[in-house]
């Protein structure tokens, strides 16, 4: 029996042994239970043939009619133009300058952030769209499970309202949201209220002026992306396919050119139904496209819309069919009244005739609603005339999508992208075929994207409400992050305080009588000159002041051909050595010594040798300086109150194989003046903002009571980094100040460099983080391993997360290397921490600068100055930021003083060569 059977499939194909393979498997299991007596066999053959050759009949029909409508059969490579060109237009709806002639209009929403779980509450929601208003009532839960309860009611919107004035429309929703808050008994709350308006709005903020907590003016698109949000926290997409049709999603802040700032992102309503209005579609519009267009409401206009939308694609059938029928290819070429008559056919009608099973009998029970009366054939021919024309729809829709999918896919910078598309629309959800090919075309012309479509409930309605609810959460969020931020925003008026407190701190430290409780130290360095062009000769320059340990051979040459050539080698200082005994430390550091005398040939050479020993110190001459205490991590035993040069010297005669002409110990602040005022002979400020922070300035010899002699001018190392030491600055310290401060190796000492210098600043932040996140304003409220660190936030981590030029996705990764994982909205509030904390240290170094700038104006008795600052250190030099607040704070606070800053090449060791030149010049000079 079954070869005869297949032998049947074979012939009714027309030899098609692949066509007749797909015919007879389905058929098998059937035919397996028949009786297998002769008669039987003979009837299901009959009926096989008969089946089989109508099939085939069916086929030919659709093939007649996919040759008449060919221009409506889309092919990938056209989708894929489709998708470029949609591309382009949302570029240009994007673009401050493109943006009024762009028919694709990119709407800014004002939303931005999707739901991350945590919102809770009870609001209220109206939703006006359609022939109803709707009211709601949503309850959101805080419970883990996200889950929401929604009541709403509806109110018939009566045609002389929809089409009055403004005024009557919306006395008319207010009495029926009035009604409802009766209803639910809620007129006593002040509940926060959504409004979804269904219409294409140009909004400039999110709220408007009404007696509720929070308004949100919402589209159902966007309603639909955020209710879908709330479920699932990957969805960035809405999408309407309905009555209308529309798409939003999250766009970047940076590509928005319509709303100002470049920070986080935000929903774009897309109001995709205008793309082709300027003509941009024309070669695949149909004559069936441009008469339904010129017979609408609004020719000319959403013609993209036209072509897809519920509200069209019925009517598009029906001009079709009337088309073919006076061709006489349908109906036997007689067309009755209501085939003639607009609107008789509509999207219902289309959903039930391509019905998987009942389409055929639903098709010609709809015909002859119509007084077609068709024929097997001509039912046929309208059900793929159907699936023409939705296929059409979905193939368009999906080509547009696939642009946004794209978009986002590249804004992330990613090779391959997971998402969730949220969607809803009576279209959508009940043809029986529309979201299948939907989905199937997506994932075909972006394979690179994995997306899963999730159904929308009550988008317009509860997605008002979770607007609301985020909004509501980001209010809340805000005014907690401003709290917390707030004392890291001084003050014209603080800075003045802190200007004029820093200006008596300099008073005391150079007072005979005051000097000793002095916190500013204001030590003599006894540099009593800057650079004049005459030094020459070969110098070693040492440079110690953090974890490496510099030995330089610099070479300076005088006259015309004035030049300062350096050699030097970089010496690791490990961490058992900087908190080990003095002695280690000064032998380790005398053994690089001879390792870059022995790499440079020059051992059996005795040069004069410059000493930058960048730790408070106090000197008796040039080459004297006794360590006052160590900052920077140092914790060395048996050097605090010692010599350094002594130690280092006791260290050289140990080793035995060398001898050096120590000439000057030098701090690294003075080294960077110098540097400058090589090139500069006007500057007499150097300035570090680095690791810590530091400050020299030439003051008068008759202002330097703890020094001999009133004539000429020395080099005061501030030690500045202890302003505060004594409490006087209390009052701007945080707690995250003291916090930093309570952990750190000296504990009360350094105040203000704990303030401002690249060594804390990252812990400053760390700290603030902690507490965000413990107000469950960060990483959803969970502290990672990695953030519960001491100094896992490096300042080097500020400087690039507050660099202009790098996107929020970086900033994400750069947290993600650090194991911090963050949402986008997270890499907003981090980026916001570290500016506020880098500006504070930026204005309170230009504060503290500004106090040395008066005095010098006053000591020189000018109307107005004009010096240089000699600046170095990382802060300044690789902070994006710090350098500009710093200069624009010492201009407001010094408005008669005329400031340049130089940028420091090398001060420490550099800067240690031409002091030791200076002070061979000089001793020369005076022996003379």
């Amino acid at each position: 029996m079954w070869k005869e059977v297949k032998s049947i499939c074979v012939n009714v194909s027309g030899n098609d042994e692949i066509l007749a393979v797909r015919i007879f498997e389905p058929l098998t299991a059937r035919l397996w239970e028949a009786d297998e007596h002769h008669q039987t066999l003979q009837i299901l053959c009959f009926a096989l043939r008969w089946g089989l050759e109508g099939g085939l009949q069916e086929k030919k029909v659709e093939r007649q009619v996919d040759r008449y409508l060919y221009p409506l059969r889309l092919s990938d490579d056209a989708l894929l133009d489709v998708m470029a060109r949609f591309q382009a237009e949302m570029v240009k709806g994007l673009g401050r300058d493109t943006n009024p002639t762009a028919t694709v209009k990119m709407l800014p929403s004002f939303v931005r952030s999707l739901p991350d779980g945590s919102e809770k509450g009870e609001f209220l929601a109206v939703d006006l769209g359609g022939s109803q208003f709707r009211a709601h009532q949503v309850k959101v839960f805080d419970d883990g499970r996200q889950s929401s309860q929604l009541e709403s009611k509806f109110y018939p919107t009566p045609k002389e309202v929809t089409q009055g004035n403004s005024a009557e429309l919306f006395d008319y929703v207010a009495d029926c949201l009035s009604d409802f808050m009766e209803t639910k008994n809620l007129k006593h709350k002040k509940l926060p209220l959504g409004f979804t308006f269904s219409f294409p709005c140009k909004q400039t903020k999110l709220e408007e002026d009404i007696d509720v907590d929070v308004l949100a003016v919402v589209n159902d698109t966007v309603g639909t992306m955020m209710t879908c949000g709330y479920d699932d926290q990957r969805c960035e997409v809405g999408l309407i396919i309905g009555t209308g049709t529309n798409a939003c999603y999250m766009e970047e802040m940076r590509h928005i050119e319509l709303v100002e700032g470049d920070e986080g992102r935000m929903c774009i309503n897309t109001e995709w139904g205008a793309f082709g209005d300027d003509g941009a579609l024309d070669d695949l519009r149909t004559e069936f496209d441009r008469e339904l267009d010129l017979g609408s409401l609004n020719p000319g206009k959403q013609l993209f819309e036209k072509m897809i939308s519920s509200l069209y694609l019925g009517e598009l059938v029906r001009l079709i069919l009337l088309k073919m029928t006076k061709e006489g290819l349908l109906f036997n070429g007689k067309v009755s009244t209501a085939l003639l008559t607009k609107g008789k056919i509509e999207m219902k009608h289309v959903s039930a005739m391509e019905k998987y099973k009942e389409g055929l009998s639903n098709t010609k029970e709809i015909l002859t609603e119509l007084n077609l009366f068709p024929s097997e054939e001509d039912c046929v021919a309208v059900q793929h005339v159907c699936t023409i024309v939705s296929f059409r729809s979905a193939n368009l829709c999906a080509a547009a999508l696939a642009a946004i999918l794209t978009r986002l896919r590249e804004n992330k910078k990613l090779l391959r992208m997971r998402t969730t598309v949220g969607i809803d629309g009576g279209l959508y959800k009940t043809h029986p075929q529309y979201a299948k090919r939907l989905h199937k075309v997506v994932r075909r012309l972006v394979p690179t994207c994995d997306v899963r479509f999730l159904l929308s409930v009550s988008g317009s309605g509860k997605g008002a409400a979770v607007v609301t609810a985020v909004a509501h959460r980001l209010a809340a969020q805000r005014s907690r992050i401003d709290a917390t931020l707030a004392p890291f925003l001084l003050s014209l008026g603080t800075l003045r305080e802190v200007r004029n407190k820093m200006r008596a701190e300099l008073e005391y430290g150079l007072k005979r009588e005051t000097q000793a409780n002095a916190t500013v130290k204001m030590l003599p360095t006894y540099v009593c000159g800057t650079p004049d062009g005459t030094e020459k000769g070969k110098f070693l320059a040492l440079d110690l002041g953090g974890t490496n340990f510099r030995v330089l051979l610099v070479k300076i040459k005088s006259g015309r051909r004035r030049s300062v050539q350096m050699y030097n080698k970089i010496f690791a200082i490990p961490l058992e050595i900087m908190q080990g005994t003095g002695e280690e430390l000064f032998d380790h550091i005398v053994q690089c010594i001879a390792e870059f005398l022995e790499y440079m040939g020059i051992k059996g050479a005795r040069l004069p040798l410059g000493f930058t020993f960048s730790f408070p110190c106090r000197q008796a001459s040039i080459d004297k300086g006794t360590l006052l205490g160590w900052t920077k991590g140092f914790k060395a035993t048996d050097c605090e109150g010692e010599d350094v040069v002594d130690m280092l010297r006791e260290a050289i005669r140990r080793r035995n194989e060398f001898d050096l002409d120590i000439v000057a110990v030098v701090n690294d602040t003075v080294g960077t003046m110098m540097t400058c005022g090589y090139e500069d002979p006007n500057c007499e400020i150097g300035l570090i903002a680095g690791t810590g922070s530091n400050v020299c300035y030439m003051e008068d010899m008759k202002n330097i009571e703890i020094v001999e002699g009133n004539e000429g001018k020395m080099c005061i190392n501030t030690e500045w980094g202890a302003f505060g030491d004594n409490g006087c600055i209390d009052n701007i310290r945080t707690k995250y100040d003291k916090e930093v401060d309570e952990g750190s190796l000296n504990p009360g000492k350094q105040r203000y460099e704990k303030m401002t210098s690249g060594m804390y600043l990252g812990e400053i932040v760390r700290q603030i983080l902690i507490d965000l996140t413990k107000q469950g304003l960060l990483f959803r409220g969970h502290i990672s391993e990695s953030l519960r660190k001491r100094g896992i936030f490096e300042t080097k981590f500020l400087s690039q997360i507050e660099s202009d030029r790098l996107a929020l996705l970086q900033v994400r990764r750069i947290l993600q290397q650090l194991g911090l994982d963050s949402t986008c909205e997270d890499s907003i509030i981090v980026k916001e921490v570290c500016g506020a904390v880098s500006q504070r240290a930026a204005r309170l170094c230009g504060a503290g600068l500004a106090a040395i700038v008066e005095k010098k104006r006053e000591n020189r008795g000018v109307e107005r100055l004009q010096i240089t600052v000699g600046v170095d250190g990382t802060l300044y030099k690789l902070h994006p930021h710090f350098s500009r607040v710093l200069r624009e704070t010492v201009k407001e606070l010094a408005p008669q003083c005329d400031v340049t800053f130089m940028l420091s090449e090398d001060g420490s060791g550099k800067g240690a060569a031409l002091i030791t030149a200076v002070a061979k010049r000089l001793h020369n000079v005076g022996q003379k």
